[in-house]
Protein backbone atom coordinates (compact mmCIF):
# COMPACT_ATOMS: atom_id res chain seq x y z
CA UNK A 1 0.00 0.00 0.00
CA UNK A 2 1.65 3.70 -0.96
CA UNK A 3 1.89 6.02 1.71
CA UNK A 4 -1.01 8.67 1.90
CA UNK A 5 0.32 12.22 1.37
CA UNK A 6 1.47 14.20 4.06
CA UNK A 7 -1.90 16.50 4.19
CA UNK A 8 -1.48 18.94 6.94
CA UNK A 9 2.16 19.04 6.91
CA UNK A 10 3.51 19.32 3.26
CA UNK A 11 0.98 19.06 0.54
CA UNK A 12 -0.56 21.84 -1.62
CA UNK A 13 -3.60 22.29 0.73
CA UNK A 14 -0.78 23.50 2.80
CA UNK A 15 0.20 26.27 0.46
CA UNK A 16 -2.15 29.05 0.77
CA UNK A 17 -2.62 28.97 4.98
CA UNK A 18 1.16 29.26 5.14
CA UNK A 19 1.70 32.15 2.70
CA UNK A 20 -1.18 34.14 4.65
CA UNK A 21 0.48 33.32 8.10
CA UNK A 22 3.37 34.38 6.56
CA UNK A 23 2.12 38.05 5.87
CA UNK A 24 1.50 38.30 9.51
CA UNK A 25 -2.58 36.71 9.34
CA UNK A 26 -3.68 35.06 12.19
CA UNK A 27 -5.61 32.00 11.93
CA UNK A 28 -3.97 30.57 9.45
CA UNK A 29 -0.98 27.50 9.86
CA UNK A 30 2.21 27.31 8.30
CA UNK A 31 3.66 24.05 8.86
CA UNK A 32 6.32 24.95 5.50
CA UNK A 33 8.17 27.53 7.36
CA UNK A 34 7.95 30.64 5.06
CA UNK A 35 9.82 34.07 5.58
CA UNK A 36 7.61 36.73 6.65
CA UNK A 37 7.05 38.91 4.23
CA UNK A 38 4.56 42.48 3.21
CA UNK A 39 3.05 40.78 -0.02
CA UNK A 40 3.69 37.40 -1.69
CA UNK A 41 3.14 35.48 -4.84
CA UNK A 42 2.43 31.75 -5.47
CA UNK A 43 3.04 31.09 -9.18
CA UNK A 44 1.90 28.00 -9.95
CA UNK A 45 3.93 26.35 -13.27
CA UNK A 46 1.71 23.63 -14.47
CA UNK A 47 3.64 20.33 -14.75
CA UNK A 48 6.65 21.35 -12.66
CA UNK A 49 7.70 18.15 -11.32
CA UNK A 50 10.35 18.17 -8.59
CA UNK A 51 11.93 15.21 -10.09
CA UNK A 52 11.74 16.64 -13.54
CA UNK A 53 13.27 20.04 -12.60
CA UNK A 54 15.69 17.85 -11.00
CA UNK A 55 16.76 15.83 -13.57
CA UNK A 56 16.55 18.69 -16.10
CA UNK A 57 18.56 21.25 -13.82
CA UNK A 58 21.00 22.39 -16.67
CA UNK A 59 17.88 23.69 -18.50
CA UNK A 60 16.63 26.09 -15.49
CA UNK A 61 19.51 26.91 -13.55
CA UNK A 62 17.71 29.45 -11.97
CA UNK A 63 15.08 27.21 -10.38
CA UNK A 64 17.52 24.09 -9.72
CA UNK A 65 19.30 26.66 -7.54
CA UNK A 66 16.28 27.18 -5.52
CA UNK A 67 15.86 23.13 -4.39
CA UNK A 68 16.74 23.85 -1.52
CA UNK A 69 13.69 23.35 0.50
CA UNK A 70 11.81 19.63 0.76
CA UNK A 71 9.62 18.71 -1.92
CA UNK A 72 5.59 19.44 -1.26
CA UNK A 73 3.14 16.63 -2.14
CA UNK A 74 0.46 17.35 -4.74
CA UNK A 75 -2.08 15.16 -2.92
CA UNK A 76 -4.31 12.58 -4.51
CA UNK A 77 -4.80 12.66 -7.35
CA UNK A 78 -2.31 14.06 -8.83
CA UNK A 79 -3.88 16.06 -11.41
CA UNK A 80 -4.65 19.88 -11.98
CA UNK A 81 -8.35 20.17 -11.33
CA UNK A 82 -7.81 18.77 -7.56
CA UNK A 83 -4.39 20.45 -7.15
CA UNK A 84 -5.93 23.90 -8.21
CA UNK A 85 -8.42 23.16 -5.93
CA UNK A 86 -6.70 22.43 -3.18
CA UNK A 87 -4.18 25.13 -3.48
CA UNK A 88 -7.61 27.37 -3.35
CA UNK A 89 -9.86 26.24 -0.67
CA UNK A 90 -6.54 24.83 1.25
CA UNK A 91 -8.35 21.46 1.94
CA UNK A 92 -7.64 17.91 0.28
CA UNK A 93 -9.95 16.66 -2.37
CA UNK A 94 -12.10 14.35 0.28
CA UNK A 95 -13.20 17.70 1.58
CA UNK A 96 -13.30 20.07 -1.73
CA UNK A 97 -15.11 17.23 -3.58
CA UNK A 98 -13.10 17.90 -6.81
CA UNK A 99 -11.88 14.27 -6.95
CA UNK A 100 -10.39 14.31 -10.14
CA UNK A 101 -9.85 14.96 -13.89
CA UNK A 102 -13.17 13.65 -14.22
CA UNK A 103 -16.06 12.12 -11.92
CA UNK A 104 -19.28 10.96 -11.79
CA UNK A 105 -22.27 13.32 -10.77
CA UNK A 106 -26.12 13.55 -10.73
CA UNK A 107 -25.71 15.19 -13.98
CA UNK A 108 -22.99 12.62 -15.17
CA UNK A 109 -19.42 12.38 -15.39
CA UNK A 110 -17.98 15.94 -15.03
CA UNK A 111 -14.34 17.19 -17.06
CA UNK A 112 -13.37 19.55 -14.26
CA UNK A 113 -11.13 21.40 -16.04
CA UNK A 114 -13.70 22.56 -18.70
CA UNK A 115 -17.24 22.13 -16.67
CA UNK A 116 -18.03 19.99 -19.61
CA UNK A 117 -20.17 17.09 -19.67
CA UNK A 118 -17.89 14.04 -20.86
CA UNK A 119 -20.90 12.62 -22.26
CA UNK A 120 -22.42 15.33 -24.88
CA UNK A 121 -19.86 18.49 -24.08
CA UNK A 122 -22.77 20.44 -22.72
CA UNK A 123 -22.03 23.29 -20.43
CA UNK A 124 -22.27 22.20 -16.89
CA UNK A 125 -21.92 25.80 -14.85
CA UNK A 126 -25.40 26.18 -15.39
CA UNK A 127 -26.80 22.79 -13.80
CA UNK A 128 -24.19 22.37 -11.36
CA UNK A 129 -23.08 25.43 -10.38
CA UNK A 130 -19.54 25.15 -9.28
CA UNK A 131 -20.64 27.17 -5.57
CA UNK A 132 -22.42 23.79 -5.71
CA UNK A 133 -20.65 21.59 -6.49
CA UNK A 134 -17.45 23.16 -4.51
CA UNK A 135 -19.23 24.76 -1.10
CA UNK A 136 -16.83 25.56 1.04
CA UNK A 137 -15.43 29.11 1.72
CA UNK A 138 -12.06 29.23 -0.12
CA UNK A 139 -8.68 30.38 0.94
CA UNK A 140 -8.89 33.70 -0.72
CA UNK A 141 -12.38 34.18 0.57
CA UNK A 142 -10.91 33.73 4.01
CA UNK A 143 -8.13 35.92 3.37
CA UNK A 144 -9.87 38.99 2.05
CA UNK A 145 -12.03 38.82 5.25
CA UNK A 146 -8.30 38.99 7.00
CA UNK A 147 -7.80 42.18 5.35
CA UNK A 148 -5.95 40.74 2.11
CA UNK A 149 -5.93 41.80 -1.37
CA UNK A 150 -6.21 38.79 -3.27
CA UNK A 151 -5.58 38.42 -7.07
CA UNK A 152 -5.26 35.98 -9.41
CA UNK A 153 -3.30 36.38 -12.60
CA UNK A 154 -4.10 33.39 -15.46
CA UNK A 155 -5.18 33.39 -19.50
CA UNK A 156 -8.39 35.06 -19.93
CA UNK A 157 -10.15 31.53 -20.78
CA UNK A 158 -9.82 30.51 -16.79
CA UNK A 159 -11.90 34.19 -16.43
CA UNK A 160 -15.11 32.65 -15.19
CA UNK A 161 -14.53 29.26 -15.88
CA UNK A 162 -16.29 26.66 -13.41
CA UNK A 163 -12.77 25.49 -12.32
CA UNK A 164 -12.20 29.27 -11.24
CA UNK A 165 -15.73 29.67 -9.77
CA UNK A 166 -14.74 26.03 -7.87
CA UNK A 167 -11.35 27.03 -6.28
CA UNK A 168 -10.68 31.08 -6.22
CA UNK A 169 -13.67 32.64 -5.27
CA UNK A 170 -12.88 35.78 -3.58
CA UNK A 171 -10.47 36.86 -5.51
CA UNK A 172 -10.23 39.55 -8.27
CA UNK A 173 -9.01 38.12 -11.95
CA UNK A 174 -6.09 39.79 -13.91
CA UNK A 175 -6.38 38.52 -17.31
CA UNK A 176 -2.96 37.42 -19.20
CA UNK A 177 -1.58 35.97 -22.41
CA UNK A 178 1.73 35.30 -22.51
CA UNK A 179 5.27 35.30 -20.40
CA UNK A 180 5.68 38.82 -20.53
CA UNK A 181 2.72 40.22 -18.58
CA UNK A 182 2.33 37.33 -16.51
CA UNK A 183 5.86 38.89 -15.13
CA UNK A 184 4.88 42.16 -15.41
CA UNK A 185 1.78 41.23 -13.02
CA UNK A 186 3.98 39.51 -10.68
CA UNK A 187 6.25 42.25 -10.15
CA UNK A 188 3.15 44.56 -9.71
CA UNK A 189 2.41 42.94 -6.31
CA UNK A 190 1.33 45.70 -4.16
CA UNK A 191 2.48 45.29 -0.42
CA UNK A 192 -0.84 43.64 1.76
CA UNK A 193 -1.46 41.62 -1.51
CA UNK A 194 -1.28 37.61 -1.95
CA UNK A 195 -1.14 37.03 -5.72
CA UNK A 196 -1.42 33.35 -7.36
CA UNK A 197 -0.46 33.17 -10.65
CA UNK A 198 -0.66 30.64 -13.48
CA UNK A 199 1.33 29.19 -16.30
CA UNK A 200 0.12 26.46 -18.73
CA UNK A 201 2.41 25.98 -20.81
CA UNK A 202 5.55 23.70 -19.87
CA UNK A 203 2.06 21.06 -19.15
CA UNK A 204 0.79 21.42 -22.40
CA UNK A 205 4.08 20.23 -23.88
CA UNK A 206 4.81 17.23 -21.31
CA UNK A 207 1.36 15.47 -22.37
CA UNK A 208 2.10 16.19 -26.12
CA UNK A 209 5.74 15.18 -26.82
CA UNK A 210 6.54 13.38 -23.31
CA UNK A 211 8.51 15.32 -20.44
CA UNK A 212 11.90 15.62 -21.10
CA UNK A 213 11.46 16.01 -24.43
CA UNK A 214 12.88 18.53 -26.70
CA UNK A 215 9.92 20.73 -26.66
CA UNK A 216 9.16 20.38 -22.98
CA UNK A 217 13.51 21.24 -22.23
CA UNK A 218 12.82 24.69 -24.09
CA UNK A 219 9.83 25.36 -22.17
CA UNK A 220 11.19 24.44 -19.22
CA UNK A 221 14.08 26.99 -20.09
CA UNK A 222 11.77 29.81 -20.53
CA UNK A 223 10.32 29.65 -17.27
CA UNK A 224 13.19 29.24 -15.77
CA UNK A 225 13.93 32.99 -17.55
CA UNK A 226 10.53 33.93 -16.44
CA UNK A 227 11.18 33.28 -12.92
CA UNK A 228 14.61 34.66 -12.83
CA UNK A 229 13.56 38.34 -14.18
CA UNK A 230 10.46 38.38 -12.12
CA UNK A 231 12.48 37.44 -9.08
CA UNK A 232 15.26 40.19 -9.72
CA UNK A 233 12.41 42.94 -10.03
CA UNK A 234 9.84 42.21 -7.22
CA UNK A 235 9.25 44.74 -4.67
CA UNK A 236 10.91 44.43 -1.26
CA UNK A 237 9.75 42.47 1.37
CA UNK A 238 7.74 40.56 -1.46
CA UNK A 239 7.73 36.96 -0.98
CA UNK A 240 7.39 34.79 -4.22
CA UNK A 241 6.75 30.96 -3.79
CA UNK A 242 7.24 28.61 -6.90
CA UNK A 243 5.76 25.19 -7.24
CA UNK A 244 3.88 22.59 -9.79
CA UNK A 245 0.43 21.08 -9.45
CA UNK A 246 2.15 17.69 -10.02
CA UNK A 247 4.92 15.84 -12.18
CA UNK A 248 4.51 13.45 -15.03
CA UNK A 249 5.74 10.15 -16.32
CA UNK A 250 6.31 9.39 -20.18
CA UNK A 251 3.46 6.62 -21.22
CA UNK A 252 4.87 3.04 -21.29
CA UNK A 253 2.19 -0.28 -21.49
CA UNK A 254 -1.13 1.34 -22.98
CA UNK A 255 -3.88 -0.58 -21.40
CA UNK A 256 -7.32 -0.48 -23.87
CA UNK A 257 -10.18 -0.20 -21.43
CA UNK A 258 -12.29 -0.22 -24.16
CA UNK A 259 -11.30 -2.65 -25.86
CA UNK A 260 -10.70 -5.31 -23.03
CA UNK A 261 -13.92 -7.24 -22.08
CA UNK A 262 -12.51 -8.45 -18.79
CA UNK A 263 -12.12 -4.57 -17.38
CA UNK A 264 -15.76 -3.86 -18.80
CA UNK A 265 -17.65 -6.64 -17.10
CA UNK A 266 -19.70 -5.55 -14.26
CA UNK A 267 -18.76 -1.70 -15.15
CA UNK A 268 -21.44 0.98 -15.66
CA UNK A 269 -18.57 3.50 -15.92
CA UNK A 270 -14.64 4.65 -16.24
CA UNK A 271 -13.56 7.98 -15.49
CA UNK A 272 -10.74 9.54 -14.15
CA UNK A 273 -7.63 9.82 -16.35
CA UNK A 274 -5.44 7.69 -18.01
CA UNK A 275 -3.01 7.05 -14.79
CA UNK A 276 -6.31 7.01 -11.95
CA UNK A 277 -9.46 5.41 -13.04
CA UNK A 278 -12.25 5.99 -10.96
CA UNK A 279 -14.27 3.22 -11.89
CA UNK A 280 -18.72 2.76 -10.93
CA UNK A 281 -19.76 -0.88 -10.98
CA UNK A 282 -23.41 -1.64 -11.82
CA UNK A 283 -25.35 -2.64 -9.03
CA UNK A 284 -24.39 -5.18 -6.77
CA UNK A 285 -21.39 -6.03 -8.65
CA UNK A 286 -18.88 -3.94 -6.90
CA UNK A 287 -16.84 -7.34 -5.21
CA UNK A 288 -16.54 -8.73 -8.48
CA UNK A 289 -15.28 -5.78 -10.70
CA UNK A 290 -12.61 -4.61 -7.45
CA UNK A 291 -11.74 -8.67 -7.90
CA UNK A 292 -11.49 -8.12 -11.70
CA UNK A 293 -9.39 -4.99 -12.13
CA UNK A 294 -6.97 -6.72 -9.40
CA UNK A 295 -6.19 -9.62 -11.47
CA UNK A 296 -5.95 -7.96 -14.58
CA UNK A 297 -3.61 -5.31 -13.48
CA UNK A 298 -1.37 -7.10 -11.01
CA UNK A 299 1.66 -4.96 -10.04
CA UNK A 300 0.97 -2.45 -12.84
CA UNK A 301 -1.57 -0.90 -10.50
CA UNK A 302 -2.40 -0.17 -6.56
CA UNK A 303 -6.44 -1.37 -6.68
CA UNK A 304 -8.67 -0.27 -3.88
CA UNK A 305 -11.88 -0.33 -3.12
CA UNK A 306 -13.58 3.37 -2.40
CA UNK A 307 -13.57 2.60 1.71
CA UNK A 308 -10.00 1.16 1.41
CA UNK A 309 -8.58 3.72 -0.53
CA UNK A 310 -10.67 6.55 2.04
CA UNK A 311 -9.19 4.83 4.74
CA UNK A 312 -5.69 4.57 3.57
CA UNK A 313 -6.11 8.52 3.44
CA UNK A 314 -5.51 8.82 -0.16
CA UNK A 315 -8.24 11.80 -0.31
CA UNK A 316 -7.55 13.19 2.84
CA UNK A 317 -7.75 12.48 6.64
CA UNK A 318 -11.48 13.93 6.11
CA UNK A 319 -14.08 12.82 2.96
CA UNK A 320 -17.65 14.50 2.72
CA UNK A 321 -20.51 12.96 1.82
CA UNK A 322 -20.70 14.11 -1.41
CA UNK A 323 -16.73 13.87 -1.90
CA UNK A 324 -17.46 10.27 -1.16
CA UNK A 325 -20.37 9.30 -3.57
CA UNK A 326 -18.26 10.65 -6.36
CA UNK A 327 -15.32 8.35 -5.61
CA UNK A 328 -15.29 4.99 -7.85
CA UNK A 329 -16.34 2.33 -6.07
CA UNK A 330 -13.08 0.74 -7.21
CA UNK A 331 -10.24 3.38 -7.73
CA UNK A 332 -7.49 1.99 -9.85
CA UNK A 333 -3.91 4.32 -9.34
CA UNK A 334 -1.13 3.32 -11.88
CA UNK A 335 2.57 2.29 -11.01
CA UNK A 336 5.41 2.46 -13.48
CA UNK A 337 5.17 3.90 -16.23
CA UNK A 338 1.63 1.48 -17.70
CA UNK A 339 -1.66 3.94 -18.36
CA UNK A 340 -5.30 2.74 -18.51
CA UNK A 341 -6.73 4.57 -21.64
CA UNK A 342 -9.99 4.91 -23.58
CA UNK A 343 -9.45 4.42 -27.23
CA UNK A 344 -12.91 4.92 -28.07
CA UNK A 345 -14.45 7.49 -25.42
CA UNK A 346 -10.46 9.43 -25.14
CA UNK A 347 -9.27 9.22 -28.24
CA UNK A 348 -7.44 12.69 -27.34
CA UNK A 349 -5.91 11.27 -24.29
CA UNK A 350 -5.35 7.82 -25.57
CA UNK A 351 -2.83 9.90 -27.82
CA UNK A 352 -0.78 12.20 -25.16
CA UNK A 353 2.84 10.96 -24.38
CA UNK A 354 2.81 12.04 -20.78
CA UNK A 355 0.71 11.44 -18.28
CA UNK A 356 0.01 12.02 -13.89
CA UNK A 357 -2.56 11.51 -11.47
CA UNK A 358 -1.37 9.04 -9.54
CA UNK A 359 0.80 8.16 -6.12
CA UNK A 360 4.12 7.69 -7.55
CA UNK A 361 7.00 10.01 -6.62
CA UNK A 362 7.37 11.20 -10.07
CA UNK A 363 3.80 12.56 -10.15
CA UNK A 364 3.26 13.36 -6.51
CA UNK A 365 6.38 15.25 -5.60
CA UNK A 366 6.29 19.35 -6.59
CA UNK A 367 9.05 21.77 -5.87
CA UNK A 368 8.73 24.34 -2.89
CA UNK A 369 10.99 27.30 -4.27
CA UNK A 370 11.04 30.68 -2.45
CA UNK A 371 12.51 33.81 -3.67
CA UNK A 372 11.94 36.90 -1.46
CA UNK A 373 12.37 40.35 -2.74
CA UNK A 374 15.70 42.53 -2.98
CA UNK A 375 16.03 44.20 0.88
CA UNK A 376 14.84 41.63 2.58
Amino acid sequence: MPAAPPYGSGTLSDLVPALLAALGREGFADPLGLPHASSAVLLLIDGLGWELLRDHGKDAPFLAGLLGSPPLHAGFPATTGTSLTSIGTGRPAGEHGIVGYCFDTAAGPLNCLTWRSREDDRDLRDELPPERVQPLRTAFERAADAGVRVLVTAPRYQDGSGLTRAAFRGAGFRRVGALGDLAAEVVDTPEGTLRYAYHGDLDALGHQYGPGSKAWRLQLAQVDRLVESAARALPASCLLVVTGDHGMISAGERIDVDTDTELQRGVRLVSGEPRVRHVYAQPDAAPAVLATWRDRLGDRAWVRSRDEAIDAGWFGPAVTPAAHARIGEVVAAMRGEAVLVRSAAEPLETGLRGHHGSLTDAEQLVPLLVVTGPGT
